[in-house]
């Protein structure tokens, strides 16, 4: 596809809107997501005990144990057995690992050499489950999280919704640690807000539940039928999320175009709480930002009001939203920074680089479309994602690339029997480095899922949350099958090859101002040759990036274009050396042809020939 179909597709675009501008740290960030209770159990004694668990009547007290973090993850216990055969259903979520911040805290330094600079943490807030969206409170972070469990529960028990009354428990007070250490590492921290619904033990539900209309959080939920005292049966109802009921979700006020005014307030005070935590105006001690889930389904005029509230509180902090499809209209009514880039990255990528459903001119013309619905500082803060805990690892999208089925749909044994779920071999790593590359080349700022960049692999929920695989740490080979089908015996252990090359393609990011704040222009798309070449332009340098996503070594042919020659600088695979600058091709016909030949499953990134480049002495050197 030529550049001037690019050029026409931008200009046909509607114009753009008003979304404020973003934080100029975050156009330099690489960002890690930690799920922190999968992450690194840095504390056995503050492990989650039984009646810590969301659903502890499902499972014998006597019976469940903390799940060993290097055991073969499709292995039951006994106690999970006991509940039934299916490995979904009777047992998994159920699991803990025992992960908490003192493993985050330990683990700084390894994030550190990765390369990262901002942290995004799925909630860290008091919930019962595993992945804690189901708050219990926004004001603390979990007791199991921090040193002392019980004596933070405690403590949390004499507290109201009144922020006068709120206290720095012992696993706050680390949180605020892990924000300094952090912080002097040059990392930014951004958390989870999950404002839409709570859990069913959050305090205000758990008082409405027994007081009824009494409560003084009454108007907090959508209750659809109150308790009749009159019987012996309590027939009190509620909305729960997308019809989940242990989610109630929080009231809208009367017409719907803002939340409720209890929720708001509160969650008002907890956004104060996070951002500045002493109180005294200045946010350096505070949290950097945040990711809102499901911050569709909350009305437009509260995040309007709430993202208001977080720039007056740190013009610095950043805030994304999860939406999943065009987010441009969304943004500006809300008064968000960026979006978590499904629609413009992940999704298009996916059906490219992945399926291989989606042409490279489709694929082109697609990103161009989809970067350039935005202003280009709003196109450099997306957040440019390619899995997380909502999907299956990119490693186990590769190797069921032959599935006929969708991103973050029938993608794990749960739903689909001929889901695979062994290891990824060379060919599915090769085309990870090639979307990591691609994901790092990008305008928007590349997240990493954690133990991506270990190489681990794993189906959609729950089985995209294993343990964090660690170096110092041995595994158990994973043997079993969640559907008891037959499978190889796939070894368990740290990728030290794949973490190198992470390594040095977040490296590159950072050497080469163009990847972070340049300009993108497709250069060159090939359906049939799988190819596509793309140039990143900021104050005089330029760089060109080039896939090749088939399995055969393709020449990409670029149009004319200003400027010197092409030197390769970095290679997803094989060795650099061995790839030329450009190929001259002398025709018996007369004509000559410029190519630049990419290895199979290899992305490459060229940058201008200069001066150095050059031999002084010709061939006599």
């Amino acid at each position: 596809m030529r550049i001037a179909l690019f050029c026409s597709l931008l200009a046909a675009l509607p114009s753009r809107a008003q979304i404020p501008a973003p934080p100029a740290w975050v156009q330099d960030a690489v960002f890690y997501q930690v799920f922190p209770e999968r992450f690194r159990n840095g504390d056995p004694t503050n492990d989650p005990t039984h009646a810590s668990l969301d659903f502890p009547e499902n499972v014998p007290a006597d019976a469940w144990r903390v799940s060993p973090w290097t055991g073969d993850w499709y292995a039951r216990a006994d106690w999970e057995r006991a509940l039934g055969p299916d490995f979904y259903d009777h047992g998994v979520f159920l699991r803990r690992y025992g992960g908490d911040l003192q493993g985050v805290l330990d683990q700084l330094g390894y994030l550190d050499s990765l390369g990262v600079t901002a942290l995004y943490f799925n909630p860290v807030f008091y919930a019962p489950s595993l992945h804690k969206y189901d708050a219990a409170s926004y004001h603390h972070i979990d007791p199991y999280f921090g040193p002392d469990p019980e004596g933070d529960l405690a403590q949390m028990a004499r507290e109201t919704s009144d922020p006068a009354t709120w206290r720095w428990t012992s696993a706050d007070s680390l949180f605020l640690r892990l924000l300094r250490e952090a912080h002097a590492r040059g990392m930014r921290v951004v958390l989870d807000g999950v404002f839409n619904h709570s859990g069913m033990r959050f305090f205000a539900f758990e008082d409405l539940r027994r007081n009824q209309q009494r409560s003084p959080y009454r108007d907090w939920y959508v209750v659809t039928r109150w308790d009749d005292p009159a019987t012996t049966e309590s027939e009190f109802d509620w909305q729960g999320w997308w019809g989940y009921k242990p989610l109630p979700v929080f009231a809208d006020n009367a017409d719907t175009t803002d939340l409720a005014a209890g929720p708001k307030d509160y969650v008002f005070a907890i956004t104060r709480r996070w951002m500045d935590p002493d109180g005294n105006g200045d946010p350096a001690d505070g949290i950097d930002g945040w990711r809102l889930d499901v911050a569709n389904e909350v009305p437009p005029g509260f995040w309007a009001d709430w993202n208001a509230l977080v720039r007056r509180l740190n013009p610095e902090a950043y805030t994304v939203a999860e939406v999943w499809d065009d987010a441009a209209a969304f943004l500006a009514a809300g008064g968000f920074h960026a979006t978590k880039n499904y629609h413009g990255f992940a999704i298009p990528t996916y059906e490219f680089a992945v399926k291989g459903r989606l042409p490279a001119s489709g694929f082109a013309q697609q990103l161009a479309e989809r970067f350039g619905t935005y202003a280009p500082e709003t196109a450099r803060a997306l957040l440019n994602l390619t899995d997380s805990h909502d999907t299956d690892r990119l490693a186990s999208m590769l190797v069921n690339r032959g599935r006929p089925a969708n991103y973050d749909r029938e993608n794990g044994p749960r739903g689909a029997a001929d889901y695979d779920v062994g290891a990824p071999g060379p060919r599915e790593r090769d085309l990870q480095r090639l979307i990591v590359t691609l994901q790092m080349a990008m305008p928007g700022a590349p997240m990493l899922y954690y133990g991506d960049e270990a190489g681990m692999w794993g189906a959609d929920d729950p089985d995209d949350r294993k343990p964090m695989v660690w170096p110092d740490l041995v595994y158990e080979p994973e043997r079993g099958h969640p559907r008891g089908q037959a499978r190889r015996a796939d070894p368990v252990a740290f990728d030290h090859d794949l973490f190198a090359f992470h390594q040095a393609a977040i490296r590159l990011r950072g050497q080469l101002p163009s990847l972070r704040r340049g300009t993108f222009e497709v250069l060159a798309a090939d359906a049939a040759a799988q190819t596509l070449a793309f140039a990143r332009r900021v104050s005089g340098e330029e760089v060109v990036v080039m896939l090749n996503r088939s399995d055969e070594e393709q020449r990409i042919a670029l149009p004319r274009r200003r400027g010197s020659p092409l030197v390769p600088i970095f290679a997803s695979r094989g060795d650099l050396s061995q790839i030329p600058s450009i190929v001259i091709t002398f025709h018996e016909s007369g004509e000559v042809t410029y190519t630049h030949p990419i290895p199979p499953r290899t992305a490459v990134v060229f940058r201008q020939m200069t001066d150095r480049d050059v031999r002084p002495n010709g061939l006599n050197e």
